[in-house]
């Protein structure tokens, strides 16, 4: 992972099972500038009962009977394919990214050679899930949708002890809710989990509808965004409604860049586009009207206008007193090596 913002284009199940839309999904997040754009692993009988039965997001925006396992069957990508993305991604210079659901599918991805393995947030709370991937001692980005600050903790816990140390983990804020509402994004909450947890880097996933909270996430100090995308909002399937389209995930990377360039350090000094502005916007003691040589300057007949190329206006009261060297004309610049060595 990079020092800059690392964005994720999150492409989940949003491919539908199709693998021509796989591979598109790839080509608008390397068109969109992201750094990785992420799939999701699993068998769909490792992770679902038979009757589990679907989120309420889901059910509202795919068909069939309520059950979790068959809308995900559907949604299965197989080793190959995995293989063949990833190829893909090396062609588009992206990253190419999967998240594990079951411990197979973490088998599958270690095989591939993966540098950065993914908790989701349903699984902060499956020990034997984390021991895996904590045994890897791989770079870990780890959501926290649902946690409590304890359950974080523990989570923590169990990955360094199976080898994985924290420097090497990010916590992602989250919440599951697909679209999630404003007010429960709780954004605060992603610097206080840094605070809590020291040695962590910090980051957002964003399930909002549109690019603002991602671009505040940056503001406030993301190391990581990842944000769910589709091809088309309309098409059917869990998460697309909760998306952006190709050319919002585009607007958003540019946004985060920009932010991530405009914060800048923390050290207050004139920038190089701006200095040329001082001689221009700030102001020099000038003649208010004709001063005579051997006057004396007053607040009468001295006064402060642009440009700023003069005598500044802070040694106003240095000023006050001095006997004047030459004549000035109204609105002259009051030159300092022009004045009378007697004063």
């Amino acid at each position: 992972m990079k020092e800059k913002i690392f964005i994720i284009a999150e492409a989940g199940v949003n491919h539908n099972g199709d693998q021509d839309m796989a591979f598109r999904l790839v080509d608008a997040a390397a068109e969109a500038g992201a750094d990785a754009v992420k799939f999701q692993t699993f068998k769909a009988e490792l992770l679902v009962t038979g009757d589990a039965g679907k989120a309420e997001y889901q059910k509202s925006s795919t068909a069939g009977d309520d059950s979790q396992i068959n809308m995900l069957r559907g949604l299965e990508l197989d080793g190959d394919m995995h293989h063949r993305l990833a190829e893909y991604c090396k062609e588009k210079d992206i990253l190419f990214l999967s998240t594990a659901f079951d411990l197979p599918s973490v088998d599958l991805l270690d095989s591939m050679g993966l540098d950065i393995f993914k908790i989701p947030s349903g699984e902060i709370t499956n020990l034997l899930f984390l021991r895996k991937i904590g045994g890897l001692g791989k770079q870990v980005i780890m959501s926290t949708g649902m946690s409590m600050p304890d359950e974080i903790a523990d989570a923590l816990d169990v990955l360094v002890k199976a080898g994985t140390p924290l420097e090497r983990i990010t916590v992602l804020h989250c919440n599951t809710e697909y679209p999630t509402p404003f007010e429960d994004v709780n954004l605060r909450a992603m610097n206080s989990i840094g605070q809590q947890f020291p040695g962590i880097r910090i980051g957002y996933s964003d399930h909002t509808l549109g690019i603002e909270v991602p671009i505040a996430a940056a503001a406030l100090g993301a190391s990581i965004i990842e944000k769910h995308f589709t091809l088309d909002k309309t098409l059917p399937g869990p998460d697309h409604k909760a998306s952006l389209d190709p050319a919002e995930l585009k607007a958003m990377v540019l946004a985060v860049r920009n932010i991530e360039s405009a914060l800048g350090s923390d050290v207050k000094q004139t920038s190089p586009s701006e200095m040329k502005n001082k001689a221009v916007a700030r102001k020099s003691i000038v003649a208010a009207g004709p001063i005579r040589k051997g006057e004396i300057f007053t607040e009468d007949n001295l006064t402060a206008k642009r440009p700023g190329t003069g005598i500044s206006p802070m040694r106003w009261d240095d000023m006050l007193g001095r006997v004047a060297g030459r004549d000035y004309l109204a609105d002259e610049l009051i030159d300092l090596s022009e004045l009378d060595a007697g004063a």
